[in-house]
């Protein structure tokens, strides 16, 4: 018996589920120290939003976990954005799932971002993401490290399609996490 097979789009499993956290700090510790995953990018959001971490949960898989230094505090129900990236407020609370991001082939990113247009799917302009001091780029760099696009499903569950465009190395790791009252600990990021 052969398995079913995606007519439509080449996924590749998983790109990250990303999270929201109290504390980035102990979630540095809890999912590094003590689940074993290689924290492999860190970023500052710009203008003091918050942090996004990713860990390495395999096969080219992320968990990712924001942390926002206003986020309300978690309660049950509360479970995803309001809106899509640049269109208002993402934030979700403490423990919430924030959005879940599919990973597609770099290749065949542009194919998809058509294909979901086509079908009258509502999704916002390409995001390359860099380390640039906005953190966007219009173009496709070689700074570019992921290129997404955001979608709600019929439930207003947000979805990515995301395509890694580079390896992260040792200097991708330069953020040291937040504390749940917004100040950073290095600490946590030194070899124990």
């Amino acid at each position: 018996m052969s398995k079913p097979r995606n007519q439509e789009f080449e996924f590749l499993g998983v790109n990250h589920l990303a999270l929201v956290c109290k504390d980035m700090a102990k979630t540095v510790t809890f999912y590094r120290d003590v689940l074993g995953m290689p924290l492999i990018k860190t970023i500052d959001l710009p203008a003091g939003k918050g942090q996004h971490f990713f860990f390495d949960v395999g096969n080219g898989d992320c968990i990712a976990f924001f942390w926002f230094p206003d986020a309300p505090q978690a309660a049950p129900g509360i479970a995803a954005p309001e809106n899509l990236p640049t269109r208002g407020n993402i934030r979700s609370a403490h423990g919430s799932m924030n959005h879940i991001a599919i990973n597609v082939p770099a290749e065949r990113f542009d194919e998809y971002y058509a294909k979901l247009k086509a079908k009258g799917v509502d999704v916002t302009e390409i995001f390359n993401h860099d380390d640039s001091p906005t953190q966007m780029s219009k173009e496709l760099t070689k700074d570019v490290f992921v290129r997404s696009v955001y979608f709600f499903d019929p439930d207003g569950i947000c979805l990515e399609l995301a395509a890694w465009t580079r390896e992260f190395d040792k200097s991708d790791v330069r953020h040291a996490p937040v504390r749940a009252d917004g100040k950073p600990d290095p600490s946590v990021l030194q070899p124990s």
